[in-house]
């Protein structure tokens, strides 16, 4: 574990491992809000992933943070991806004049313990649109990978992922979220 500043999350830095991850923005700010911005950060988030060799499975990107779902290459490349990823999305920010420094606060980092627990983050991922009052059914929400993941494994497993794994802050889909 890494801890550098008292207000500094500590951080795990393990290899070949699962990791859910959250980046916000200081303060809470909608700096993300346009669709342009928010398509400009998954392609750095992408880019950044492979450049490390890092596996990017699910994403969600929303006005003022990110969830990410992916597998580690080298733990200890962590700091790097993600500060790659918050400098070239502020640097982008800056450049649109879409708000003042600081734009990140912070990231987080969690690793699942096993596929129960996996599941249950991604469930909880693909949800966040719904959580924040984005949409009412996640088909309506263009920035996740909630659409891939559906003509991936189709509708009816989805349903059932949700089913099996509801148990985030007891999580509830709808018949009609998606």
């Amino acid at each position: 574990m890494l801890k550098k500043h008292e207000y500094t999350p500590a951080h795990l830095f393990l290899d070949q491992t699962p990791y859910f991850i959250t980046g916000a923005i200081y303060l809470k700010r909608p700096l993300l809000s346009l669709a342009i911005t928010k398509a400009y950060l998954l392609e750095v988030i992408q880019s950044s992933f492979s450049q490390y060799e890092w596996e990017l499975h699910h994403w969600v990107i929303l006005d003022n943070h990110y969830h990410l779902l992916g597998r580690s290459h080298e733990g200890k490349k962590l700091s790097s991806i993600i500060r790659r990823i918050h400098i070239m999305s502020g640097y982008y920010l800056s450049q649109q004049g879409l708000g003042e420094k600081p734009f990140w606060w912070n990231y987080w980092d969690y690793c699942p313990r096993d596929e129960a627990d996996y599941m249950i983050h991604l469930n909880y991922l693909l949800n966040n649109p719904i959580k924040h009052g984005y949409v009412t059914r996640l088909y309506d929400y263009p920035f996740s990978s909630f659409h891939d993941l559906m003509a991936k494994v189709g509708r009816e497993q989805l349903v059932g992922q949700f089913k099996q794994y509801p148990d985030y802050r007891q999580l509830e889909i709808a018949r009609d979220d998606f």
